[in-house]
């Protein structure tokens, strides 16, 4: 006997938490919010970093933690660890991001630690030579894989000169950093006017934020303008091809227009790309992974940067299919710029974009990314309420105006890495192709 599943309910009146949000005098904005399901706090503080030197940027994100005056990198873990948690950074082109989580009873202690951290952070010689080889490990590892090759090519042609365009430091520019570099990088950048610290979790939103502003009000300084200029227009032109010889699969990647979120169409151009490849029931998944098998997966994505947003689409498909999953790609785009899709399939794109919408603010985690992210881009939760009132009213000829303008096959900038001796003909049937290597 079979059982037909309920329908989603995507319609559904978005139920948004209440932001607190105070500016404190040091320029630090502080966001809180209360979401009680379990009794932990979760912990996220965006300080904008662009322009900043990429290689000092970069280990410096791996080495925030190493040690303050007072502590070691043993005895800050240990001392987050007592109140349930973890503090880590990371860094993309835009910003210097700090998370993690603990008890909610443990609230103050993270803060006071972190607040050590980002006013007292010493870097010491031998714990930054330690994070120096771990990280030159890891980027000699990345420079190994073809996903991450493939997106370094597509990154230098979509970006040119802009700062976006070079995302991962060398090797040997990460072994010539001493701790020298890092100090003045964070004397000069780790600052609090203009950054976001969220707060999610079983708090009071405004007991929360008054702790963060006693623990974190001595934190001081204005940072240099971080301002990035508008990414520039994709300029389109011959098919890249980057030789990686021996390689026994070709790395696809496409490159669009694609708009911020606070733009009007905004909302039809991600059911869009929803329908063309952004989920498992996309168009061209089920072409060159159901129907043909040319590949395990493909994905499309629109990446939002403070500076501009791209849409990017990726595949790995077998060697000696490469020109015919090319030609699909292309063929997908091209339906979609040209044929409205159809009601049913337009649904239920629509209901998954609502769908994941609200799995994504379901948790903890989830909300205090979402706000911390939405907080970059000078966004709160409310604009969630508006985008998912577009998400659900874009009609089909919406839909296919945005895909028209966007998604247009002639609009994007194509790079292939494989084997070259075995794909340039391939390719060359298809387009221009100007061959590099990897």
């Amino acid at each position: 006997m079979t059982k037909t599943l309920p329908d989603l309910v995507p319609d559904a009146e978005l139920n948004l938490p209440r932001e607190r949000e105070r500016t404190l005098p040091n320029g630090l904005t502080v966001i809180a919010i209360r979401r009680s399901a379990v009794p932990l706090v979760e912990v996220r503080l965006r300080i904008p970093f662009g322009r900043a030197p990429l290689a000092p940027a970069t280990l410096l994100s791996q080495a925030l933690f190493t040690g303050t005056s007072a502590m070691n990198s043993i005895d800050i873990a240990a001392e987050l660890q007592a109140v349930g948690g973890g503090l880590s950074a990371g860094l993309d082109p835009d910003r210097l991001l700090i998370s993690g989580n603990a008890l909610a009873d443990g609230l103050d202690r993270t803060l006071e630690l972190l607040a050590s951290v980002l006013t007292d952070a010493t870097y010491p010689v031998e714990e930054v030579s330690t994070e120096r080889d771990r990280l030159v490990d890891h980027i000699q590892v990345a420079l190994s894989q073809p996903a991450h090759l493939a997106r370094v090519a597509l990154l230098k042609r979509m970006y040119g000169t802009h700062p976006y365009a070079v995302q991962t430091p060398e090797p040997d520019e990460i072994r010539a950093l001493s701790p020298e570099p890092l100090r003045d990088l964070h004397a000069a950048r780790v600052r609090p006017d203009g950054a976001v610290l969220v707060l999610v979790g079983d708090i009071d939103p405004d007991q929360a934020i008054d702790t963060a502003e006693k623990i974190l009000g001595g934190w001081s300084g204005s940072a240099a303008d971080g301002s990035l200029p508008p990414t520039p227009a994709l300029e389109t032109g011959p098919l890249l091809l980057v030789d990686r010889p021996g390689s026994v699969q070709s790395s696809l990647r496409l490159a669009l227009p694609a708009l911020t979120r606070t733009d009007p169409d905004y909302a039809p151009l991600y059911l869009a790309n929803l329908v063309f490849g952004g989920y498992f029931s996309s168009r061209w998944t089920e072409n060159i992974r159901e129907d043909k098998g040319y590949t395990y997966g493909s994905y499309s994505s629109i990446d939002h940067y403070v500076a501009g947003s791209a849409l990017v689409a990726a595949a790995e498909v077998a060697t000696e299919v490469t020109g015919p999953s090319l030609l699909e790609t292309v063929y997908e785009l091209g339906r979609i710029a040209s044929l409205p899709p159809g009601e049913e399939e337009l649904e239920q794109a629509r209901r998954y974009a609502l769908g994941t919408l609200r799995l994504g603010m379901s948790t903890q985690a989830g909300l205090a990314a979402l706000a911390g992210m939405y907080a970059g881009f000078g966004l709160r939760l409310d604009h969630l309420r508006e985008y998912s009132a577009a998400l659900s009213a874009a009609t089909r000829e919406e839909v296919a105006a945005a895909a028209a303008k966007y998604l247009a096959p002639s609009r994007a900038v194509t790079v292939v890495l494989g084997d070259a001796e075995k794909i340039e003909s391939q390719l060359s049937a298809l387009t221009v192709v100007e061959r590099s290597a990897a």
